[in-house]
Parts: C-alpha cells; sequence; structure tokens
C-alpha cells in the first residue's frame, strides 16, 4: 500500500521501518525534519515537511505522537494530516490518548469520508523494533479490517476491542496493572537485596513460578544495577496515568494502587528521572536508608 507515518520516536522510527521493510511504499514526516531525513537513509522511501503533504495519496495514514494536544494537531492543525487525506482513505492512531480524542477525530473524520482507528500499542522500544507489539484497536470493524493486515508487520498481536475509544481504554487498564506491577517488582526486589540474597538467583526462582512477568524478565537485572537510562519515560507514564484517572473518576472505578504509584513517579521526576524508563521505582525504594 501507499502508506504514510507521522511521527518517528522511539517507536514510530522502528515501526515505520517496519512497514517499509514489508514492502509498503511509506512517506514520514516528523516534527525535527531531519530525524524523517535520517530514516529515509536507513529504510528508503520518503518524506515530506507536514502532515497534510505525507498524507496526500495515502490508503492509510498512521500516527505515533505524544499526546492527546499532538494528535489533534497532526490531524486538524495548520498542514494537518485532515487537509491532505483523500475520501475513503483511513486513519490509524498508534499514540496512547484519551478516548475522547479518539472519538472527536473520528468524528472530524467521518464528515470527510475518512475512516478513523484508534490503535495503541504495547511492548515499549524493544517491541516496537522487534516487530512484536500488541496492539488494541477500537473502530468500525471494516476499517479494522482493512488496517489489520499492515499493522501486523509490525505487531504480534492485533485485537479490536470495540468501537471507537475502546482501544485506549484497553490502554489504560494496560497502564493501571503496569503501575502496580513495577511498584510490586522493585519492593520485592529490594527487599531481597536488603535481606540478603542474591538478586539475581531470586529473579531466575521466581520468575519460574507465580511471581513471574515481562516486566521481572526484562526489567529485573537493571532494577538490581540501578539502569533507568532506557525505555518508556517516566514522564509519558505519568501522562497515562493522568488519563486513567480521568476516564475513571468517570466510570466509578477505584484506583487507590494506581494513584499510589502516580505520587512514586512524581517523586522520580523531582530527583531528576523525568527520562528514566519506569522501572525506577527501584530508585526511591534504594534512597531509603
Amino acid at each position: 500500500m501507499k502508506v504514510a507515518f507521522l511521527g518517528l520516536g522511539v517507536m514510530g522510527y522502528p515501526m515505520a521501518g517496519h512497514l517499509a521493510s514489508h514492502g509498503h511504499d511509506v512517506t514520514v514526516c516528523n516534527r525535527t525534519p531531519a530525524k524523517a531525513q535520517r530514516w529515509v537513509k536507513d529504510h528508503g522511501g520518503s518524506s515530506a515537511p507536514n502532515p497534510a503533504e505525507a498524507a496526500a495519496g495515502a490508503e492509510i495514514v498512521f500516527a505515533c505522537v505524544g499526546d492527546d494536544d499532538s494528535v489533534r494537531e497532526v490531524i486538524c492543525g495548520a498542514d494537518g494530516a485532515a487537509s491532505g487525506m483523500d475520501e475513503g482513505a483511513l486513519f490509524v492512531d498508534h499514540t496512547t490518548a484519551s478516548a475522547d480524542v479518539a472519538r472527536d477525530m473520528e468524528a472530524v473524520l467521518a464528515g470527510q469520508g475518512i475512516g478513523f482507528v484508534d490503535a495503541p500499542v504495547s511492548g515499549g522500544q524493544a517491541g516496537a523494533e522487534n516487530g512484536q507489539l500488541t496492539i488494541m484497536a477500537g473502530g468500525n470493524p471494516e476499517h479494522f479490517d482493512r488496517a489489520r493486515p499492515v499493522m501486523e508487520c509490525y505487531g504480534k498481536a492485533v485485537t479490536l476491542m470495540g468501537g471507537v475509544g475502546a482501544g485506549q481504554l484497553c490502554k489504560m487498564a494496560n497502564q493501571i496493572c503496569i503501575a502496580g506491577l513495577v511498584q510490586g517488582l522493585a519492593e520485592g526486589l529490594n527487599f531481597a537485596q536488603r535481606a540478603g540474597l542474591d538478586g539475581e538467583q531470586v529473579i531466575d526462582v521466581i520468575s519460574k513460578g507465580a511471581a513471574g512477568s515481562w516486566q521481572m524478565v526484562n526489567r529485573g537485572s537493571t532494577m538490581l544495577r540501578d539502569e533507568y537510562d532506557f525505555g518508556f519515560a517516566v514522564d509519558w507514564m505519568r501522562k497515562d496515568m493522568r488519563i486513567a484517572k480521568a476516564e475513571a473518576s468517570r466510570n466509578g472505578a477505584s484506583l487507590p494502587v494506581a494513584a499510589l504509584v502516580d505520587q512514586f513517579y512524581a517523586e522520580i521526576q523531582r530527583l531528576g528521572g523525568s527520562r528514566w524508563d519506569t522501572s525506577s521505582l527501584m530508585h526511591r525504594l534504594k534512597r531509603v536508608p
């Protein structure tokens, strides 16, 4: 297909690369043009100076940007994708954003005869680079079916969760679970070290039992070494927690653990760890005398 990809961050850069490696004709656009030019050098395809020009003639336009405001800007802003897309085209948003912005953008694009699917991802930078992301989508089943084979270029599991916004709601549940998992892992490993146990041996043993998790396997060792300069940034996790808490205030869900862990992440930010990986919850525990 002729496709466009808007946003070449740690996730978007490799995701767009997988589209190119699977034979799609990819035009990329990034806020920093030099990064788009570097992507073209690495993967071929072409770059465009703005979303409208990138989207021109594309059957599907993909985006992976920062937040609600970024989604609105890349679609509806000056030279936004909406002004360049053809009737019958499809916009797929991989940004982790609110369900509200997904519904708003679907309504805007529907007025132009353009489909919309919200499709946030999970799996981190490694998942994007290895083409092993989990993609949770919301939208019209016909639109989803059109996009699914293309998303499978970088997704190991691509699932329609319901109507527009359902993908974002599922991603909120994902982030709520991760917050509790990482805090529990940090507490367990900190306890093991203070008890005089070999942390690596603890991970090796308990990862094979009921306590095992992706976080333990992929982040446990780096947490023991107090290494966090990689992965999913604390700033982004706090953004996701704000979205989840706002949705919970509407639907009546209780999030006591997520709210507490969000405050721990605020402490990490105050320690200078805004761009550290979310596993940096371990750092605050190590600082306790």
